[in-house]
Order: structure tokens, then sequence, then C-alpha cells
């Protein structure tokens, strides 16, 4: 495997991880068979080394500039270039999913890294504001004020369970954070540990070719809650970014808020993704939108945080929605999903909607080991609302068809809904009326609206939106797809009177980096 040897320790700056201590395995998810070898928790020296390099390489880190970061970057993007046959064998034996799957995900991999490096190349994204002094301003002088985006600190990433590559050790994440000027600590899932190791080398390797202080980066092994614990409270960590349940993120949130020093935790967590259909759309083509949708549950077995949970339909205009959606839930197949405990979470979801007084299960919901079967139940409008148990995500391939009346009871229910990542309007020109109303209302929930399309499949953009108010992210206002995504690991600082001598190249007056910036309240590039 290109010279690739799993050793099954941490990475601790240039440093691995020793032998000792509590082991664990990863773990084909097809057989529920042990893999080799055998990794080991990091332990709490460890912990603390991880932490003390990352502290003494935040300066650094911070003073590169956007060219050397860039630089940076590019090289960690090449050395998971370099590891292809590597990810697109580790990723099918510890995931379950399928070698096609593993190539696009690194692909999406390496694209955020190029774009994030072409972000900060650039350098405009600091956001440099200027405002000149006046001497004359009366009755009180104006100084000379000047602002822009500075980096946090060291950052703790959480790897995700469903995307071994785009959400963990070198995704979104670690990549916006380095963007940002951070060094990251990754606390690398454990349902993929050899696929961490291997992307964990690439971002090293990077180091090294760069000449970056060891701390820049380090990977830590745990299949437990207690490593994770210990970097959130840790006082040389400065934000934390996650992507899996409300439970857990709720769990990082309330850690890092019982701190001396609160710290922001960016978390992504839980999202039913409502799909309206509206009523001409339903009726005149309710079979080839029960396809999409259909396709967009099964996808990658339902572990896509944007898969559709809910979809709410007329029930005078949805016969041909239903009846079809009906029919292809029920040729459904098992199909292995990431881990045992995921799938049999997803079994115990599924038969508790289906317990709810009102809930009909109208295919699936058999239970098969380690595997999923696609699941589709039905309930009315009024049932949905007032069953709090309804709103919950169920992480796998199922969705809960909500027979509604008109319109309006359309938008009382899309008002009533939590925060949400996504939520999807099916519409036709003859509903455009209703659709303006529904999207006005979607918009206050939701971090992406979309019409005539499946929210699974997030275009990296510098326009995407990947979050939305609680609980499907800790903080609304912030995205983790997408180049936007750097602002979450930077705070603004202002500088007053200073020297322009002393000043950040980016705000000095010359504008040496040739940056866009407000200057006087005006959007110039001098």
């Amino acid at each position: 495997m290109s010279g690739f040897e799993i050793q099954g320790h941490s990475l601790i700056g240039a440093e691995r991880g020793q032998p000792g201590g509590t082991t664990f395995h990863g773990v084909d998810p097809v057989t529920g068979g042990a893999l080799s070898p055998p990794y080991h928790v990091a332990s709490t020296a460890e912990v603390e080394r991880a932490c003390e390099l990352a502290a003494a390489a935040a300066p650094v880190i911070a003073a590169l500039s956007g060219r050397e970061r860039a630089a940076f970057l590019r090289a960690i993007a090449d050395q998971m270039e370099a590891g292809r046959a590597d990810f697109e064998r580790l990723v099918p034996l510890e995931t379950g999913l399928p070698q096609a799957r593993a190539s696009g995900e690194l692909g999406r991999t390496i694209g955020q890294l190029r774009a994030f490096a072409a972000l900060v190349e650039e350098g405009s994204w600091v956001d440099a504001r200027i405002d000149h002094a006046d001497a004359a301003r009366q009755p009180l002088p104006k100084p000379d004020v000047r602002s822009m985006l500075r980096p946090l600190g060291p950052v703790v990433v959480f790897g995700a369970s469903n995307f071994p590559l785009a959400f963990s050790v070198a995704g979104g994440d670690t990549a916006s954070a380095f963007a940002a000027g951070c060094p990251v600590i990754v606390k690398a899932h454990p349902a993929h540990p050899a696929t961490g190791e291997r992307a964990a080398l690439a971002i090293r390797a990077a180091v090294k070719q760069c000449g970056l202080p060891e701390g820049t980066f380090s990977l830590l092994f745990d299949a437990g809650h207690d490593v994770g614990a210990a970097l959130v409270r840790h006082p040389a960590v400065r934000a934390v970014g996650f992507t899996g349940s409300t439970a857990g993120g709720r769990a990082l949130m309330d850690l890092a808020a019982a701190r001396p020093d609160p710290i922001p935790v960016y978390a992504e967590m839980g999202s039913i993704n409502p799909v309206f259909v509206l009523p001409h759309a339903a009726t005149s083509r309710g079979t080839a939108i029960a396809q999409q949708l259909h396709g967009s549950v099964i996808q990658g077995c339902g572990q896509f945080c944007t898969s559709p949970g809910v979809i709410l339909a007329p029930m005078d205009a949805s016969s041909n929605l239903r009846d079809q959606l009906q029919a292809l839930f029920g040729q459904g197949s098992a199909a292995p999903m990431l881990t045992g405990p995921i799938a049999n979470r997803y079994a115990e979801g599924v038969k508790e909607m289906a317990s709810v007084p009102g809930v009909d299960l109208l295919a699936g919901g058999t239970a098969v080991e380690r595997h999923a079967v696609p699941s589709l139940l039905q309930v009315e409008a009024a049932r949905f609302r007032d069953e709090a148990r309804l709103h919950e995500e169920v992480f796998g391939p199922s969705t809960l068809l909500v027979h509604t009346g008109d319109v309006d009871e359309m938008l009382s229910i899309a008002g009533s809904l939590d925060g949400q990542l996504t939520a999807t309007i099916f519409a036709d020109p003859e509903d455009e009326a209703a659709a303006g109303r529904l999207l006005e209302v979607l918009s206050t929930v939701a971090g992406r609206v979309l019409m005539n399309g499946v929210p699974t499949g997030v275009e990296v953009c510098p326009a995407m939106v990947h979050g939305g108010p609680y609980p499907a992210t800790s903080d609304g206002r912030t995205t983790s797809v997408g180049t936007a995504a750097i602002e979450r690991f930077t705070r603004r600082v202002c500088y007053q009177n200073i020297p322009d001598s002393l000043l950040p190249e980016s705000l000095r007056e010359s504008n040496p980096l040739g940056l866009w910036r407000l200057v006087d309240g005006v959007r110039v590039k001098q």
C-alpha cells in the first residue's frame, strides 16, 4: 500500500504515541470482524504533549503569509492524492462504503484543500477595514481605526463517522482551521482508524515538507470519550469542530461552556431535512418526485446529514407520490451501515417511530444485524405537529410521509420546525405563490433552502451554507462547507492609532498585498 504501514499509535507532532493501556480495533462493518492492528488509546501525557506542541506552534502558524499557508494546504492535497490507492482500499474495508464513494470523497477532500489554498493566497478573506483619522472632526478628533480577522489558536477537530475523508482527519474542519492559521489536533473516529492514520501521515509529511513546527498537527486515538473531553477542557485549545449526533455535540458544547474560559464549539448535529411537495407538483409529477426522493433517502444507506427524513405532501394530491414511494421502499434490501451501533440505533429509531399512535409503517422496518432495511412510514399532519418524537432524526435510510391539508397547514408546520440543515420545496409554476410564502418561512428555519432537487449532495463552493439554527448546528451563523468556513476559527482584532510599520501587512496604508479592503466605508483595492 504505497509503503504505508499501519501502526495503531497516535501521532503527537513528529513522534508516535507509545503502546500500553487500553486498545481497540477497527471493525469490518459487513462481517463484524475485528481488523488489525489494535489501536492504542492516547494517554493523558500524550494529550498534554499534543496540546503543548500546538500552543508552541500557534504563533508561528499565525504569522505565516497567505502564500505560505497556501503552499501547506496544497502540499497536504498532493500527499492525499499520493495516498489514493491506500484510501480506496481502507475506506471500503473500514466503512462498507464502495470504492467509488472513497474515490469521490477523496476528490472532494483534495478539492476543498485547494479551494482554501486559493482563498488564503489571494488574501481578501481577512476582511480588512480601515477608517482613517480625522484630527479636525468636532467635537472630538477621530482616531485611526483598522481591523481584520486573525486566527484563534489551536483547534480540536473530531472526525465524523459518515465521512471518513471529507469530514475527518484532513477534511473541511481541518482545512479551514489550517487556512485560518491555526494548529490542529484531531481526535480520530474509531470507526475508521486506519483511514485516519493514513490521512494523518499525509498531513505530517506536508508539515515536514513545508518546514512548519511539529505542533502544527497531531492525531489522537480513542474509542471512548475521555480523550475528546480532555482536549476540549485543555486551556491551550481555543475552538472545536465536530460533526455527529445532537447528544455528542451538546456534550461538547457543555464541556466548553463549563471551562473557566469558555470556547466556541462548531458542531454539526441532527437534522430531518424536511421536503415540501406543493399541490400542483404532487399531482403532475408525483411519480417522478417519489423516484428522486427515494434515491436520496437510500443513497449511502441514508448515512448523510442531509438525507430527507420527512416528506410533507397534500393528502388530496399525493396518491401517486405515496403509492410510488411505497412500491420503491418495498423493494429495498438490507445494506451494511458504517458500524454495528449505528445500525442498531437505526433499527431502534424506526421501531420507536412506528410505535407512535397514528404512525403506519408502509414498507421496511425489519432489523438485520449490522445492516439497515430502507423504511417508509406515514402519519397525518396534526399528529406530526404534536408529537415531538417524530421531529427527531433517524440516521439511516428511512423517511416519514406526512399527509397535510392545504398550503396553510404546510406553512404552519414549517414555522414550528426546529433548526434544519436543509429544507426542500418541490413546486411547479402553478405553485409559485405558495412556494414564495413557504420560502420565506423556511429561510428562517434552515441553512440551505432548495427547489426541485434533493438535499443530498453538498456543493463545495464559496456560496455554500452547510449549517442551520440549533439543533442542526451549535451556531446557525456559520457553515462547515465552503470557504466561508474559515471564519469559524478567527476573531476580529482592532488596531487603533498603531504606526503603519507595526501593522499587519493586510492593514498597511500602501496595501502591499493588493487586497480588497473596506476603506472609509468603501470597498476598494488600493
